[in-house]
């Protein structure tokens, strides 16, 4: 069933045009990713299929009777109620029948003397039980604790007033709030901003299990990955729908690309030879050729004109290192820290060698961002040394960006640090991070936490240092701008200690992990999906040498490439041709079956409308199977 419908919903505000023509069908029980540069109108139709406000044209459809709850970035609490409180307000229709069943238990005890009475209220009794039960009487208590411990809530938190927790704390109440609520349509903008590692997992496999439809904007890959099974993008005013997760999102994002990129090409080629054919028939200028050149240019005219592809501009950088390290880059020696008589850490030790690219994970409080800070040489460790290789040159990334002048133009913050750099050279790098024109002369304190953070990088690769230390880098960046830096990180040849919370860059860019916590550190050789999987094994006791040190899906991934790796590179074309032909027909299909459910003939007839459905979850089923071996077949032509 089609839970929400946008058809051609256009919004702007003053003569800022945001959204353009944007339709969206979402089907109940979906769980839709919404993505899309800073500023590109998430947030903006968010509002508007929330009522929060109304579009400038179009409709915006949701089934009748649909609850709808929407978690923002803002969070809104403002009451002096507790952590408790605030989360038992969710179920105060409950609390009212459990204190009427509490009365009319009272009512019953007095009416034994009158059958009738007693037999009436009895009945009555009854059906508020089963009412109760249903609504989960008994269990809301245990499900307010569950939510509360599994984004972070510490028992004994729940007494404390809501009005003073932080703003992260805030949010993550409101999104408690809203988890209780299980509204059929779920909203998120954001989610997973102010949670650690492991709420983050927690959220994930709830919203897996949710009842409802899910629509949630966030910058984390690794979680959209995780919870998405479908995902749409707004880019250039426009939403472009796509099945799948994240992987499958951006697989089919470039295939378009590509495809619209060849489609306008062989389109130009052939109306370029036709222009030329025309200019050649009327130069011969006679009233026979200048006919067949009227009768072409008639052609042309009528021709639907494919537009040329374009996409949101992308930061481009990359790192280099001014010289080489030796071997033995950061040693670290029985490393302790503590604030106020509380210890963050203690007896820590690290060896990074050249070529090293080590992420630091773990809950918020473990001291991850205090321990780079140390290093930096902007804390004093209580106990222990940090003793730096020969040739180290470090470069701090700071998410919190202290070292930025709020009062500086972009310009001067660049140049005052290079100052033999040309003024051209700086602007020159500065439109590498997307900061151009009169953007140059704004003051860094009015810049947005992603501008900012550009500025930061764009300061960091014109150091050309050998150590890189980053803490949170890409807090702040759209998805374009991470990938970019993940990209310029794998192909950097200096040596990386980071701590982060994105597990997909972790995946891409770190070959081990540490993971910190109050009982002290562990590493796990590999990136994030390998600590998962081996600190699944150590959990569970596994003997991983059985594995021959791989992971199951390790192995099933290398027998794959193993065996397309047989293929001649002709024979692997050829599938991916086909492959890609597949894909193309099957989402004309599915775009077919989609009309097909619009019309009024179909959903008014059950038997139609199931059959159409039916065909419609196959066709998304058989598409993520053409996806997943296109993505297999592109990457065994690749390594061929």
């Amino acid at each position: 069933m089609i839970l929400l419908t946008l058809q051609n919903v256009n919004k702007s505000f003053v003569m800022n045009e945001v959204l353009k023509d944007v339709s969206l069908t979402l089907q109940a029980g979906s769980r839709m990713g919404l993505v899309g540069v800073n500023g590109s109108g998430k947030s903006t139709l968010f509002r508007l299929i929330n009522g929060d406000m109304e579009p400038d044209s179009g409709v915006i459809s949701l089934v009748k009777g649909v609850r709808v709850g929407m978690l923002t970035q803002d969070a809104d609490i403002q009451s002096e109620l507790t952590i408790q409180q605030e989360l038992e307000r969710v179920f105060e229709p409950v609390r009212q029948m459990e204190a009427r069943l509490r009365e009319m238990e009272r009512e019953m005890a007095d009416k034994h003397g009158d059958p009738a009475a007693f037999e009436q209220l009895s009945r009555a009794y009854t059906r508020l039980v089963d009412r109760f039960e249903d609504a989960g009487g008994y269990a809301w208590p245990s499900r307010i604790q569950g939510v509360l411990a599994g984004l972070g809530f510490a028992r004994g938190r729940e007494t404390q007033p809501a009005s003073l927790l932080s703003g992260g704390e805030k949010t993550r109440l409101c999104l408690a709030r809203l988890l209780l609520t299980q509204p059929e349509l779920l909203m998120l903008d954001e989610p997973t901003n102010h949670l650690d590692l492991a709420s983050t997992q927690w959220l994930e496999d709830t919203l897996k299990k949710y009842r409802g439809t899910v629509l949630v904007i966030s910058h984390d890959r690794y979680f959209l990955n995780a919870v998405c099974d479908c995902m749409a993008e707004l880019s250039m005013k426009r939403l472009t729908q796509y099945a799948g997760n994240y992987d499958r999102f951006t697989a089919q994002r470039q295939a378009n690309l590509e495809r619209q990129l060849k489609e306008y090409k062989l389109q130009q080629a052939e109306i370029a030879r036709q222009e030329a054919i025309i200019a050649r028939y009327r130069m011969y200028n006679r009233e026979k050729s200048i006919k067949l050149a009227e009768s072409r240019e008639k052609r042309l005219e009528k021709l639907e004109r494919v537009e040329k592809p374009q996409s949101e501009q992308k930061v481009r950088f990359n790192f280099t290192a001014r010289r080489r390290t030796g071997d033995d880059v950061l040693m670290l020696k029985d490393l302790s820290k503590g604030f106020d008589g509380r210890t963050l850490f203690e007896h820590f030790n690290l060896h990074l060698r050249a070529g090293d690219r080590v992420a630091i994970i773990g809950p918020n409080g473990v001291g991850k961002s205090t321990l780079l800070n140390i290093i930096a040489g902007q804390l004093q460790a209580d106990h222990g040394t940090v003793v730096f290789g020969s040739n180290v040159d470090l470069g701090y990334y700071d998410q919190q960006q202290a070292r930025l002048h709020p009062e500086k133009d972009v310009m001067s913050e660049v140049w005052d640090d290079f100052p033999r750099l040309e003024p051209d050279r700086v602007r020159g790098v500065l439109a590498l991070f997307l900061l151009t024109g009169e953007d140059v002369f704004q003051r860094v304190g009015t810049l947005s936490g992603g501008e900012r953070g550009r500025v930061a990088l764009a300061k960091l690769m014109l150091r050309q240092d050998n150590l890189l230390l980053l803490d949170e880098p890409t807090n702040h960046l759209d998805m374009d701008s991470r990938e970019v830096l993940e990209a310029a990180l794998e192909d950097f040849e200096g040596t990386i200690l980071t701590v982060s919370h994105d597990r997909y860059f972790i995946n891409r860019v770190a070959t081990k992990v540490i993971e910190m916590s109050p009982e002290g550190a562990v590493e796990y050789l590999g990136n994030y999906d390998d600590y998962l999987e081996k600190k699944r094994t150590r959990e569970a006791g596994d003997d991983e040498s059985a594995l021959g040190g791989l992971t199951r899906t390790q192995q099933d991934r290398e027998k794959r490439k193993a065996r397309l790796a047989k293929e001649s590179a002709k024979a692997l074309q050829q599938k991916l041709a086909r492959a890609e032909a597949d894909i193309a027909a099957t989402e004309q299909t599915i775009a077919e079956l989609e009309a097909q459910m619009g019309l009024p003939e179909i959903y008014s007839n059950p038997t139609e409308s199931a059959r159409v459905a039916r065909e419609h979850r196959e066709a998304h089923q058989r598409l993520e199977e053409l996806y997943e071996l296109w993505g297999e077949l592109s990457e065994a032509v690749a390594e061929g």
